[in-house]
């Protein structure tokens, strides 16, 4: 006569739950239970003011104004799009992103490449230069406002010292937006040296050691076996430090204020002008939509090279 062993997992299911006590949770209705919360206050801190912002931008709304926001429809962005000053902006914003994200590239694969070749302190170099990169962008923009001053600051108190003259590197329309790239890239060059000293650190010994066997110079190591490896990690955080670069406000508001003139007002600074000082909240939410759509379509792009060069 055959028999049959309940397992303990049928007889565990098959047991009722206790009279009064509280019902059990599926693994769905935990995985719900932790992920709402948060899921609730991403919707209220990112995706609610980007849809308010989005349905503001075709009214006329102005937060000092006690009127009801009127219907334009499109105005917002054709004025935008139309404008000669918005054209200006965004010359002055293409320029720095493209000055400060170049510089920021080329001395932070460099340091990456000079560290990565050390094997005693690598630790402790890595650990000094990444040091601004933890400062917080005020402190730093007050920090650098106090060294580029006209008169009192350390750097032309140097340049005295050798002989040159003073240099007004905040208040010349010439030498502004070249001080802002070179702060920016003081504190976010560390940035682009980890991303690299990853990659660097990632490369196989054997193709080094194959390159000797075979008698390669440096450069050729260099051009076929380091760049080709650390390119693609090189290239996202280009991606990052571009779009970083892009909606810069902090060390405009600081340093320059826009000026002299209009010679270092960014896009993002542009409005915050018209957001708070000229008070139109819905040609402001119609800028921020825009700079939103030409990241996206530009980070598409993007993308889609990468994605091109990791299949090659």
């Amino acid at each position: 006569m055959a028999t049959t062993i309940d397992s303990p997992v049928q007889e565990a299911s098959a047991v009722p739950p206790a009279p009064g006590g509280s019902p059990r949770l599926s693994d769905r209705g935990l995985a719900v239970a932790f992920i709402s919360p948060a899921l609730l206050l991403l919707l209220g801190m990112s995706v609610f003011p980007l849809l308010w912002a989005l349905y503001l931008s075709f009214t006329d709304y102005s937060a000092t104004r006690d009127v009801p926001a009127n219907f334009i429809g499109l105005r917002n962005y054709t004025d935008i799009l139309t404008s000669d000053q918005v054209r200006i902006r965004a010359l002055t914003t293409l320029l720095y992103v493209v000055g400060a994200v170049a510089l920021q590239t080329v001395l932070g694969f460099a340091i990456a490449f000079l560290i990565s070749r050390r094997t005693r302190g690598r630790g402790a170099l890595t650990t000094l230069f990444l040091v601004p990169m933890m400062l917080s962008p005020v402190v730093v923009g007050l920090f650098w406002k106090f060294m580029l001053d006209a008169q009192f600051g350390v750097i032309n108190s140097m340049l005295g010292s050798l002989g040159f003259g003073q240099v007004e590197w905040l208040t010349r329309q010439r030498t502004a937006l070249f001080s802002l790239i070179v702060v920016d890239t003081w504190q976010w060059t560390p940035f682009i040296m980890l991303i690299a000293l990853a990659g660097l650190t990632a490369v196989p010994n054997y193709l080094y050691e194959a390159a000797s066997i075979d008698r390669a110079s440096e450069w050729f190591r260099f051009r076929h076996i380091t760049l080709p490896m650390v390119w693609p990690l090189l290239l996202i955080a280009v991606m990052f430090r571009a779009i970083e670069a892009f909606r810069l406000f902090d060390l405009v508001y600081i340093l320059t204020s826009g000026g002299p003139g209009v010679s270092t007002e960014t896009l993002s600074f542009h409005v915050y002008k018209v957001a708070f000082l000229g008070f139109s909240t819905g040609t402001a939410s119609a800028y921020g939509i825009l700079m939103v759509l030409v990241v996206i379509v530009l980070a598409q792009f993007y993308l889609r090279y990468l994605n091109k060069l990791k299949e090659g």
